[in-house]
């Protein structure tokens, strides 16, 4: 089994580049961190998507009866910290290949599409609790912070692995939509918009959530089936994107 003790190792710096966009572009590769997200991944994927674990000596001896037959490079700890996303990195990473762009989707089931969301924490709650309504997939729009960004990756908890992912501009994916007579579901307060508790629960629709502070683009308002609404008793003046998002999937998805 190989080992690098080095941050200045070629290996190293060309692993540490998928931390940036265009790394991850380049390489058509990209690098998770910590046991959770590496767990998840090894049980999920395919094993031609697995390029390579890179773990501590620490974690080698917690996780090794886990990792027999995926491909283990050791690290020392200076080369953990400087592969690590977070203060104190666990010391264990996986460089996994990036899935193929998709241009069409099928439109069955329930899809959340993100217009221009850039919180990774809210990413992230969102995804995992479309996981846990049991959304088909999630579409990464035109704007949005990327699903294989560091702190996205971190804050979808592996939930990700468990629905489709998609980075597609929405207009496009709405078309989709819209050609097979699919509702989609905006949300944004206006004079248009109905209460979120009117519409029927079904399990074919998507459902478009907007920027934290500026919510929906224009243009796509228009091109919704109905936009909704959650009515507000109290004083505060909006909700949080996630929880909103939250309130309106659970309501409105078939069971």
């Amino acid at each position: 089994m190989e080992r690098i003790n080095s941050k200045q190792n070629q290996r190293i710096k060309t692993v540490k580049k998928l931390t940036t966009a265009k790394g991850r572009k380049q390489q058509h590769q990209y690098l998770l961190e910590s046991w959770h997200l590496v767990q998840a991944a090894l049980e999920a994927l395919p094993a031609t998507d697995i390029v390579m674990v890179y773990a501590t000596d620490d974690q080698y001896l917690a996780h090794g009866a886990a990792l027999t037959d995926q491909p283990v490079t050791l690290i020392s700890e200076a080369v953990a910290q400087e592969l690590g996303d977070t203060q104190t990195p666990q010391g264990i990473f996986l460089v996994c290949e990036l899935p193929d762009v998709v241009n069409t989707i099928a439109p069955k089931g329930a899809w959340l599409l993100l217009d221009h969301v850039q919180d990774p924490g809210n990413i992230g709650t969102m995804v995992r609790t479309a996981d846990a309504v049991g959304f088909r997939g999630v579409v990464f729009g035109t704007g949005t912070a990327s699903p294989y960004h560091s702190k996205v990756l971190r804050a979808m908890q592996g939930s990700q692995f468990h629905l489709q992912v998609v980075e597609q501009a929405l207009p496009t994916v709405i078309k989709q939509f819209q050609e097979h007579q699919v509702p989609i579901y905006g949300t944004e307060l206006n004079p248009a918009a109905v209460n979120y508790r009117t519409i029927t629960p079904q399990t074919d629709f998507a459902l478009i959530m907007g920027n934290e502070g500026n919510g929906m683009d224009q243009a796509l308002l228009q091109q919704t089936t109905k936009n909704l609404y959650i009515p507000i008793q109290g004083h505060a003046e909006s909700l949080n994107v996630a929880i909103a998002a939250a309130v309106i999937m659970f309501r409105i998805t078939a069971h």
